[in-house]
């Protein structure tokens, strides 16, 4: 019997977001432009439809943790980027009115530089902007989400040295 250890690669395997059997493993970028902004995305899927944050999604069965977060970023906004290390991990989990846990995601976050594309929506995105660091209070991101961008700007800082 012959067993192909890369098969699982180019299968699409669906995992249940709602009411998942167990947490799922996302993937997500905070890239800065020369400028040194963010590039941000607002959501058209819940959880979260309609806010803004950090282009991501789920990772692919047999997918580098690097390897989504570019295939992701690529996806929402048809940009390329250069993976500069990682940022953070962010846990968002939510619970319905009778307690139960509707959406559950670990989200593994990298800082990231811009490489080349202009940034359009594409895949489960509704727009997506440049944001300078300044001006983020005006997009209601989540604590945690602040807290990764600021963290990862400051590794984008340093390495831009």
């Amino acid at each position: 019997m012959d067993v192909n250890p890369q098969a699982s690669v180019t299968q699409p395997v669906s995992a249940r977001r709602r009411y998942p059997d167990a947490p799922l493993v996302g993937v997500a970028a905070a890239v800065f432009n020369a400028r040194g902004e963010v590039l941000l995305v607002q959501r058209s899927r819940p959880p979260r439809a309609g806010s803004w944050g950090l282009p991501g999604g789920l990772l692919d069965l047999g997918e580098a943790l690097a390897d989504g977060a570019r295939r992701e970023v690529r996806e929402e906004c048809g940009i390329e980027i250069a993976i500069g290390g990682l940022a953070g991990i962010f846990e968002p989990i939510t619970f319905d009115a009778a307690g139960k846990v509707e959406y559950h995601y670990i989200v593994i976050d990298y800082w990231a530089s811009w490489v080349s594309g202009e940034p359009q929506p594409g895949d489960d995105a509704a727009a997506v902007r440049w944001v300078a660091p300044e001006d983020l209070d005006a997009c209601a991101l989540l604590p945690d989400s602040y807290a990764v961008i600021r963290r990862a700007h400051e590794c984008w800082r340093q390495a831009a040295r």
